[in-house]
């Protein structure tokens, strides 16, 4: 059975503000719907970079201490691990928000690979390789977030909805 396909703006059609931003076929843009309060913001903005970085900790001190006990040097490993992952995170994140598209991408790129190159050097490879690794997924993910950020991005750097 066919039905009408309603157009944007009428009655049956899109609900909410439009931004006026085309979307595809022409019709406007509606924005997401916003369902947690500004506190649930404030307070995921800081819970989830401190949530990555305890498991990175944790990874990286396991890593390190290559299947043996758990000492007291091996945790406090672990913690100081977390402690500059998390700072370099919120550094990354709030100099990035502030860069054009291309310096966002590389920005992040650079931390994500340095991230993952620290990774590897905790299981003891040779230096060549760790940095061969480092620099092989920085530029993956720099290839992967311009990708992102050139088409969700108009011509000034204003963030489609």
């Amino acid at each position: 059975m066919a039905h009408a396909i309603s157009k944007p703006g009428t009655a049956s059609g899109t609900t909410g503000a439009t931004t006026g931003a085309a979307g595809p076929g022409g019709t406007p843009r509606t924005p997401l719907p916003d369902v947690l309060s500004p506190l649930a913001h404030r307070v995921a903005r800081w819970a989830v970079p401190l949530g990555i970085g305890l498991v990175y900790g944790y990874w990286a001190a396991s890593m390190r201490r290559r299947g043996g006990p758990i000492t007291g040097e091996n945790v406090l490993f672990g913690f100081l691990t977390v402690i500059a992952f998390v700072v370099l995170l919120i550094a990354t994140r709030a100099l990035a928000e502030r860069l054009p598209r291309e310096g966002h991408a590389i920005l992040r790129a650079a931390f994500a690979g340095a991230a993952i190159g620290f990774l590897y050097s905790q299981s003891n490879p040779p230096l060549f390789t760790c940095i061969l690794i480092s620099v092989l997924s920085a530029g993956a993910i720099w290839a992967i977030l311009f990708y992102y950020y050139y088409t969700h991005e108009d011509a000034e750097g204003n963030r489609l909805p």
